[in-house]
């Protein structure tokens, strides 16, 4: 009896390992799959713009508001080691750093996978139950081209302008909030950012993180969309797995990113 009591958590944890890694095996089939498309120039472009729009643009309002809050929320955690240490000038390269290299990808990739890679999930789910990419195929259209590729280009697209106009934003956000809390004035607080960066390195670093987790979200949701089965349920599933899916590939990408760039 204690012995099966043993292999029961063994087994489970066997299970999961497995799972884990034929989802990444099949994530990577589908990424080479889709480069093997672009190259091959089967990309629709009409609907990469579509896509484009929906995903980039109609995103912005979510993301600047969540921008200006977090650059104030930032502000809010170091007035009190800035007031006791009187590191006024050290504020806008506090924010700055945090925001730029950490903070502004990182929230912005959370924010576009909620909305955009839960919506598009969603979308090709319900295409694969209704048997429209059958349709498309049977039609002589190749459903990667015409559907997958635009949105895994778009999602990325999205994910780096974004992460531009969240940085931009929440460094505003800062700026007004020290100037509010600490009366610290905005151009003391952009004075202490430019001076105290190391450069465009701090501002690159959190740019190419944006696009690795935007490569993720993308093949994440599009993966779990067009291999969505078993009907409405199935489509509820498949999001809920995008969301999972695409958090837990963000934050271990972050962590391995924050070693490797430097």
């Amino acid at each position: 009896m204690p012995e099966a009591a043993t292999r029961a958590p063994l087994a489970a944890l066997g299970r999961a390992a497995a799972s884990v890694v034929g989802l990444v095996g099949q994530i990577a089939l589908l990424g080479r799959q889709m480069l093997s498309s672009l190259r091959r120039g089967q990309l629709d472009r009409t609907e990469l713009v579509r896509q484009l729009y929906k995903m980039g643009w109609q995103s912005l309002p979510v993301v600047a508001a969540t921008a200006l809050f977090t650059g104030g929320i930032m502000v809010i955690q170091a007035a009190p080691i800035v007031q006791r240490y009187g590191a006024h000038g050290l504020l806008g390269w506090g924010a700055g750093f945090g925001t730029l290299r950490e903070i502004g990808p990182l929230l912005t990739a959370l924010m576009i996978s909620g909305r955009v890679g839960a919506n598009n999930t969603a979308e090709l789910g319900t295409m694969a139950v209704t048997e429209q990419i059958d349709g498309l195929r049977a039609l002589a259209i190749d459903p990667f081209g015409y559907l997958v590729l635009p949105r895994f280009l778009a999602i990325i697209a999205s994910a780096f302008f974004a992460t531009v106009v969240a940085d931009a934003l929440a460094l505003v956000g800062a700026a007004y909030a020290g100037s509010w809390l600490l009366g610290v004035e905005p151009g003391l607080f952009y004075s202490g950012l430019t001076s105290g960066l190391l450069g465009f390195s701090d501002v690159a670093h959190g740019l190419i993180k944006s696009v690795v987790f935007g490569g993720l979200i993308a093949l994440s949701s599009c993966h779990h969309g067009i291999t969505t089965q078993g009907g409405a349920p199935g489509v509820g599933r498949s999001v809920n797995a995008t969301v999972v899916t695409s958090a837990a590939a963000i934050f271990g990408a972050d962590y391995l990113l924050s070693f490797v760039i430097q």
